[in-house]
């Protein structure tokens, strides 16, 4: 009877109905669980991955529901449409990361479909069939876009809510000028360096592929887009300036997911953890994780870059089952990224 009863309670963590938020809790949220932005040296609008699509066979395996806490920018929507959470939470020390996803938010909220979202951000020309593209292989979708003429798109920003300055405005329509100028060969950009030439380009990112050497981004199927585009508009998807160590957002989050009986099933740190190192903050990044209520079988979702990568790749993305980096960071196994990423699996 105990072990039915606790698999009741497993189960009952991943039916619960997910909650849809209004404009104004939408925003409320947001600001309750934001802090002070901090720096990063990037403009971060699109990642500078090449292999983060290779775990995306561990995400599918996971229960569907739960919350999923990402950092940085629309990589996360892959991770999303593979984990199909309940809610989802996207936590940036740049306040510029919330700004964007308020930009990608409005573009879902004026798409019909994949093409039209991709081609309301790149600034191309729709074509005269647009439904007729819905069923079409995201390969079809990008040569349409390499061959459409440019038109420029006006950035509307679908009101969330939330209160922003002309400067956010500012720098909202800056990033879309950003796509747009470059289309598909936008890469990661590092202030005051050029960017790296092994730094994929936006087009080496929308036709990524799994470990099996499948199109798994989230444009490469309308039923994925379409998913995350019904959490934009339930207001599911909550973009968060916060710093993962700090003493603030991370914290509220556990405590939000406590009222509302919901467990964390993935956090993606992307390369964080070697900041937090350096900085002597991966302990109290620790102890934020071990507030959280979390699903059997939670995952970190790690990069491995440069020298911390595997193989002949400038990237190397990783997973570790959530309960054995606390536990191992607690019998004092775990006090490096280098030890993170030796404890990590592809």
């Amino acid at each position: 009877m105990r072990r039915l009863a606790t698999l009741l309670s497993i189960l009952a963590l991943f039916c619960l109905p997910a909650r849809t938020l209004n404009r104004a809790e939408f925003a409320t949220l947001i600001a309750q669980l934001s802090e002070p932005e901090g720096y990063f040296d990037t403009d971060n609008l699109i990642s500078n991955e090449s292999t983060f699509l290779t775990v995306a066979g561990h995400l599918r395996a996971l229960p569907r529901g739960g919350v999923y806490l990402g950092v940085g920018p629309d990589q996360n929507y892959s991770y999303i449409a593979h984990l199909r959470p309940q809610l989802a939470f996207l936590v940036d020390i740049r306040r510029g990361n919330l700004l964007e996803h308020l930009l990608f938010r409005d573009l879902f909220a004026r798409s019909r479909n994949r093409l039209e979202y991709l081609c309301l951000l790149l600034g191309r020309a729709l074509p005269p069939d647009l439904s007729a593209w819905d069923p079409k292989p995201v390969a079809d979708l990008v040569r349409y876009l390499d061959r459409a003429p440019r038109q420029t798109r006006s950035t509307s920003l679908a009101d969330s809510g939330l209160p922003l300055s002309p400067a956010d405005r500012r720098t909202i329509a800056s990033f879309h000028q950003r796509f747009q100028a470059d289309g598909l060969d936008l890469r990661f950009n590092s202030h005051g360096r050029e960017p790296r030439p092994y730094y994929p380009r936006l087009r080496d990112l929308v036709l990524a592929t799994d470990a099996a050497g499948h199109p798994a981004s989230y444009l490469a199927r309308e039923d994925d887009f379409r998913y995350l585009q019904q959490m934009h508009r339930e207001n599911r998807i909550l973009p968060v300036t916060g710093n993962l160590a700090g003493e603030k957002t991370l914290g509220a989050i556990a405590a939000h997911l406590r009222r509302e009986k919901l467990s964390l099933v993935a956090i993606y740190t992307s390369n964080v953890e070697q900041y937090l190192s350096r900085g002597g903050e991966l302990d109290r990044f620790a102890a934020n994780l071990g507030a959280f209520p979390r699903a059997p079988g939670a995952l970190v979702i790690r990069s491995g870059m440069g020298p911390y990568a595997r193989g002949n790749n400038y990237s190397d993305q990783l997973v570790q089952p959530l309960d054995a980096l606390l536990a191992g960071y607690a019998a004092g196994r775990l006090r490096t990224f280098a030890d993170l990423i030796n404890a990590s699996q592809p």
